[in-house]
């Protein structure tokens, strides 16, 4: 995996993201050798195009997954962070690791694993095999599926399912408990943990639960949408 660092030593937050980056490269993808480009003091050829300091290239694909793009010599902002989040290094290392079958998992396997599912079977080229599980399942919430129905994505044929009645082996696992302690597989490298808030926890009712569940699908919208640019099976 090669992974290249664009800095400029005008811009903040340069420090804190090579802290980021080295821990996610320590866990996910350990003996990775970042090389670091100083926008001032290195000579970066046209074909070092990025969107600004700090920027990280993971097999040449930017962390948003562009292979193509402005090249700009400012700072970049991260939506106004100024450091990239570490859910989209992780996102970055594992698309480039291309894992053929992908695990999502929560307690239940009632709402947030299976929007996820929904999602990056939509996303995800025919060559990933996606699937969900939960430690304890029950039974897909009404409202997951509603939530997905609302941007076309239909998961009422879904069911919640146990680790154990997964059909392939995981090679890559995505976790998604935020207040739980959430299930994991031992053994298995490739593991990334994106806590969101179980929607179905929400002390609410009518429009107002439904809405924690679009806050969920939303979140894990745009991040599934970012691992799977630019994915090349």
């Amino acid at each position: 995996m090669n992974v290249d660092l664009i800095i400029s030593s005008s811009c903040s937050h340069v420090d804190e993201t090579i802290s980021r980056l080295d821990e996610v490269l320590e866990r996910l993808a350990p003996g990775s050798i970042v090389r670091k480009r100083d926008m001032e003091t290195s000579t970066i050829g046209e074909t070092w195009r990025h969107l600004g300091s700090p920027s990280i290239l993971v097999d040449d694909r930017d962390l948003e997954g562009r292979s193509a793009h402005p090249r700009i010599e400012g700072c970049r902002s991260y939506g106004g962070a100024g450091i990239p989040p570490t859910w989209m290094i992780e996102a970055a290392v594992l698309r480039a690791a291309q894992p053929k079958n992908l695990l999502f998992m929560c307690l239940a396997n009632s709402a947030r694993s299976q929007m996820a599912e929904g999602l990056a079977r939509w996303l995800a080229p025919p060559s990933v095999s996606i699937h969900s599980a939960g430690s304890l399942p029950s039974n897909v919430n009404p409202l997951a599926v509603e939530a997905m129905a609302e941007i076309g994505i239909d998961i009422s044929s879904h069911a919640s399912k146990s680790v154990e009645d997964v059909p392939t082996p995981v090679d890559a696992l995505v976790t998604l408990c935020a207040e739980e302690t959430c299930p994991t597989l031992p053994g298995l490298r490739m593991q990334i943990h994106w806590p969101i808030p179980d929607p179905a926890a929400i002390e609410a009712s009518g429009e107002k639960k439904l809405q924690a569940f679009r806050g969920a699908r939303d979140t894990l919208f745009r991040r599934l949408a970012i691992l799977f640019r630019g994915w090349n099976p």
